[in-house]
């Protein structure tokens, strides 16, 4: 997929030596999301209170934060994490760490997504912290949004994976079937997710389950889509994060692009 350059700077000194490579090596998936969280990054400023976000793409932001803090570059952060393994990985940081009840408006919130359609809606959740991630996503003044171009749809549920609904345990079929024929017109499929590691239902740090939603079409109107789900009784959550982004980073073989809303 080619990207079109929206916004056109020399990158980092530490993205311009992640890109730089003999011509005949590719970049990975991982050194490209290494690349767009190194960007997001940069909007970072001493003395803001920030949004950590969960995943594979959020964790190198991270780690990066961490290392500026360690060299003096940046100061007076506070990280409110995303999740217990995001709160994990910032302690062993030495992030400072707070949380909304006492930081109820964050300055930045950086965070990958699973889906980004062309008015920058997001998929997110399908690492299982959805609920936290809306929750503290949802009060930043700015919300930069990490992908690599594997990431961009033509349509929320475009890429045929998973659109998570957090719900609670309590008969969680019932809810699962009730989601199913919500959308039913969209070939709708509805799973409980399972833990690989113990072959049980995947249990989120809130103590909740995750239905997962597969898409044959597209959904129509997200926001009625997304209200249809809360209104029904036994969901906890929904994993479409609506006009929440107001920056987004993609990286690509061709270069860094940055959009703002």
């Amino acid at each position: 997929m080619a990207l079109a350059y929206i916004e056109s700077k020399k990158p980092t000194a530490t993205a311009a030596a992640i890109m730089a490579s003999p011509p005949q090596l590719i970049l990975t998936q991982d050194d490209l999301k290494k690349i767009a969280a190194y960007k997001a990054v940069e909007f970072v400023e001493s003395g803001m209170v920030l949004g950590l976000g969960t995943g594979s793409t959020a964790k190198h932001a991270i780690d990066r934060i961490g290392e500026l803090l360690r060299q003096g570059k940046l100061s007076n952060i506070v990280g409110i994490p995303t999740s217990t393994k995001t709160h994990e990985q910032a302690l062993a940081l030495n992030i400072p760490l707070s949380d909304i009840d006492t930081h109820p408006v964050l300055d930045l919130a950086i965070d990958g997504a699973d889906e980004v359609d062309p008015d920058m809606n997001l998929v997110k959740g399908r690492g299982g912290s959805l609920l936290r991630e809306k929750m503290i996503e949802g009060c930043c003044k700015k919300f930069v949004v990490i992908v690599d171009e594997s990431k961009l749809v033509n349509y929320i549920g475009g890429s045929g994976l998973a659109m998570p609904v957090e719900i609670v345990p309590f008969c969680w079929k019932f809810t699962a079937q009730k989601l199913q024929s919500l959308f039913e017109d969209s070939g709708c499929v509805a799973k409980l997710r399972i833990s690989p590691e113990n072959g049980k239902p995947y249990v989120t740090d809130n103590g909740n389950f995750i239905v997962d939603l597969y898409f044959k079409k597209d959904i129509g109107d997200l926001r009625a889509a997304g209200d249809a789900i809360l209104r029904l009784a036994g969901v906890v959550e929904h994993g479409m994060f609506i006009d929440m982004a107001t920056t987004l980073i993609v990286a690509g073989e061709l270069g860094v692009t940055v959009r703002n809303k």
